[in-house]
């Protein structure tokens, strides 16, 4: 997929992650850190998200590295953003993980009464460590994009305004 309507696939789906990422990450954090949170349905929320997250990266990913194939003269910038931006996918995986992870131990806690501190210190690390490693990426990736594509007239509108 490299054009919709016209337009470059990338710069139509990269608003699907920018969204998807945080979104996910932050309700692994919280299923991860509160159980009340696991019990219910905010659980396979988070697991849909983390999925569809996983089958949406890789495909923006994609389209960006076909935009970026269409430019002759690349910048340092838009080279930082391509190499940030090919790393997402892995990130993406990594919160796929940790929602599996997840319902793993909410499988464990419903099948026992025995506290499972082991179980949820080791999850519940994975979870902080996927989740804040994937909003943290994707706010790098993010801005050397908008810093690529908007650079110029960002520089050009504060030396107009005197900001």
């Amino acid at each position: 997929m490299t054009i919709v309507n016209g337009m470059p696939a990338h710069a139509l789906l990269l608003h699907f992650v920018v969204v998807l990422v945080p979104l996910t990450a932050l309700l692994e954090i919280v299923c991860g850190l509160w159980e009340g949170a696991r019990r219910g349905q905010l659980l396979w929320l988070t697991l849909i998200l983390a999925a569809i997250t996983m089958v949406l990266t890789p495909i923006t990913v994609d389209a960006g590295e076909w935009l970026y194939d269409q430019h002759a003269n690349t910048t340092p910038i838009l080279n930082e953003h391509a190499a940030r931006g090919s790393l997402m996918t892995y990130f993406a995986a990594a919160l796929l993980v940790a929602a599996i992870a997840l319902v793993g131990l909410r499988a464990v806690e419903r099948r026992s009464d025995k506290s499972h501190v082991a179980a949820r210190v080791v999850v519940t690390v994975v979870v902080l460590a996927a989740g804040m490693s994937s909003m943290i990426q994707i706010y790098r990736v993010g801005d050397a994009g908008a810093r690529s594509v908007w650079g110029g007239e960002l520089a050009h509108l504060e030396h107009s305004h005197g900001g």
